[in-house]
């Protein structure tokens, strides 16, 4: 804002601009990704991102970075699948669980240190052009994964089909479905001022998502391949995994978004140990996934379901001491709640993930993990935008002409994280209606 001299909407488009970019490239490049090369595609992707990061830390106005990060979106599209179809080529059974596993440590310990990291890149670049150093910081990464993956991923086990299947029609009503759907969600900022008509655009989502239904059901049925194989929603232990994870994903990120908007607007903490406040929520869900990742295929959805619960004690206590404790003590407290709320997601994400694909066939492991990975970030934009509107109502509603007070953000949070437990209580119900399911199937086959 400080180096463009932006306003709210130009920033909006550029973190929604990402977003977008990133859903709409998941599944074509997963489905690519599965006929050709994962390992090409996934250099390819770690190339497109290590130029769109450069593009982005030089870019000398608001309209070359808005196009730098939507660039950006598509090279993390690109590679994201590759990552989840090579899991499920490369480890099979219990092996598959560890590598799920330490594949969700690795996320976590990312997000244990990447905020911080870069709250500590902005206060000493300066406001100005601290924001710079953050996508440089991603080159020398990038470099190192390029290298890395360059020698030790393997190539394509089978010989590719002459032709590649794309489903050209197919893939335009996938993305008029998945553009209508999402942006609404990822332009509500919860102000007065957001324009109502987006909300038109779920109507448009609703026409989409049946021409696409109806024409991947009759591409099909010519004997072609379509871009999203419906069968894949047939099996149920990939059909509840992925409603699953996309009402997780509904309440985790608004959870970190209202937490650190409660410490950094109510308790007036600067935002380098506002992240901190969350490390500890990382680290604990780092330990958890890879510990789950080594117990699952020996207690099933069981261990995904006592995850969830445990997610909600944390939680609970999340919120309790934000507005119970004095301000002086609440970040401690809080932060202590989150390590006890991080065991619960670690025990929810890689098991969940290893459980989800357990039962896809291995040549449609990248577009199975893509449709996943696009559940997951439609769970997101709508999980924040129904938490941001309920904590920026709560405030405009209650506040005076002197500003909002703490107890008015004791509110607001308390709003929010509400809409945060309803979304995990879904997720707990499909999670123990799936493991209902598998014991009637069990006595079935008994």
């Amino acid at each position: 804002e400080e180096a463009f001299n932006v306003g709210s909407t130009e920033l909006q488009l550029i973190v929604s601009g990402y977003v977008l970019a990133f859903g709409l490239t998941l599944v074509p490049a997963g489905r690519i990704g599965d006929q050709r090369s994962r390992k090409l595609l996934f250099l390819i992707g770690l190339s497109a991102f290590l130029v769109t990061s450069a593009i982005c830390a030089l870019a000398p106005n608001v309209t070359v970075l808005l196009i730098g990060r939507l660039l950006q979106g598509v090279a993390a599209g690109i590679q994201m699948p590759q990552v989840l179809g090579l899991v499920q080529q490369l480890f099979q059974g219990p092996e598959r669980g560890r590598a799920f596993g330490l594949f969700g440590a690795t996320i976590g310990l990312a997000t244990a240190f990447g905020p911080t990291l870069g709250g500590l890149l902005i206060a000493v670049g300066g406001a100005a052009d601290g924001w710079r150093w953050i996508f440089w910081m991603n080159v020398p990464l990038v470099l190192v994964a390029i290298v890395f993956a360059a020698k030790l991923l393997p190539g394509p086990p089978d010989r590719p089909p002459r032709r590649l299947e794309l489903d050209p029609v197919g893939l335009v009503l996938f993305a008029v479905t998945t553009v209508s759907l999402m942006w609404p969600f990822l332009l509500t900022t919860g102000s007065p001022d957001d324009n109502p008509a987006r909300w038109w655009t779920l109507v448009l989502f609703v026409l989409g998502l049946t021409a696409f239904i109806a024409w991947e059901r009759h591409y099909a049925a010519t004997g072609r391949h379509p871009l999203v194989p419906l069968a894949l929603f047939s099996i149920s232990s990939y059909r509840n995994g992925t409603a699953l994870a996309t009402a997780y994903f509904s309440a985790m990120p608004p959870t970190f978004l209202l937490t650190t908007l409660y410490l950094q607007q109510g308790l007036d903490l600067e935002p380098v140990f506002a992240g901190m406040v969350t490390i500890g929520f990382a680290l604990t869900s780092a330990i958890a996934s890879w510990w789950g990742g080594n117990l699952v295929n020996r207690l099933g959805r069981p261990l995904v379901v006592w995850g969830i619960l445990l997610l909600l004690i944390g939680f609970g206590g999340l919120v309790l001491v934000a507005l119970l404790t004095p301000p002086a003590v609440a970040p401690w407290a809080m932060a202590g709640a989150m390590v006890i709320a991080g065991f619960g997601g670690g025990f929810v994400i890689s098991p969940n993930q290893t459980l989800t694909l357990a039962d896809v066939p291995v040549k449609q492991g990248g577009l199975a993990g893509s449709v996943g990975q696009l559940g997951q970030r439609v769970g997101t934009a709508v999980g924040t935008a129904v938490a941001l509107s309920l904590f920026y109502a709560t405030i405009w509603r209650e506040a005076d002409g002197n500003g909002p007070d703490l107890t008015v953000y004791h509110h607001a949070y308390g709003y929010g994280m509400l809409a945060v437990a309803l979304f995990l209580a879904v997720a707990l119900a499909i999670g123990i209606a799936d493991l209902g399911a598998r014991r009637r199937q069990r006595h079935a086959l008994g």
